[in-house]
């Protein structure tokens, strides 16, 4: 009896001993498989947690308020295109990517370089209620120097008519944008990378 207790032993710390390895490489295959998962939803984790997506965004109300200014700005993510309102506030616009970007009224190609071209529609005037400008530029071609931008390549004027205003944008790639109000403004973000 105690001779076959010895074997029994024996036999047990002999099937230990072989799983052992097997529980530790099974183990390390857990660990690697973890790892292999974190990095690759880290690899597919959106650009600068930005979700946009670049197909075109509207919303349609007009507004009587004149535009007065297009500016630009760099941030560590996205570069901003803003328009500048006098006397109200945007309610309606129309931003999307475009094959040619076209003039308001007259339909003219309007030229920008970049590889894809950002079509931007504010429903308000360049002009006051007696027909004056209200937003006066020294270049149709440049309207804001984006020269050293990240994602923006050129900012151009694309008209005036019957209460809506264009420029278009032409950017480095298709990339993600969003588009929203703030008061008295429009703001366009375009993200350096998906």
């Amino acid at each position: 009896m105690l001779r076959r207790t010895k074997i029994m032993l024996v036999a047990a710390a002999v099937t230990v001993a072989g799983l052992a390895p097997v529980a530790a490489s099974a183990a390390t295959s857990a660990s690697t498989a973890a790892s292999t998962s974190a990095s690759t939803s880290k690899a597919a984790a959106p650009y600068c947690g930005i979700r946009w997506g670049s197909l075109g965004k509207a919303a349609s109300p007009l507004s009587q308020a004149p535009l007065t200014n297009i500016r630009a700005g760099r941030h560590a993510c996205f570069d901003r295109l803003v328009f500048d309102v006098r006397g109200g506030n945007v309610r309606g616009y129309r931003v999307n990517y475009v094959g040619t970007m076209r003039s308001e009224g007259a339909g003219r190609v309007v030229p920008l370089r970049g590889g894809a071209k950002l079509s931007i529609t504010v429903n308000v005037p360049a002009y006051d209620l007696a027909g004056r400008s209200t937003y006066r530029f020294v270049n149709a071609a440049e309207l804001v120097n984006v020269r050293g931008y990240r994602t923006f390549r050129q900012v151009a004027w694309a008209g005036t008519f019957e209460g809506y205003t264009s420029a278009g944008l032409g950017v480095r790639a298709r990339l993600p944008f969003r588009v929203f109000t703030l008061p008295h403004r429009l703001v366009v973000d375009v993200a350096h990378a998906w």
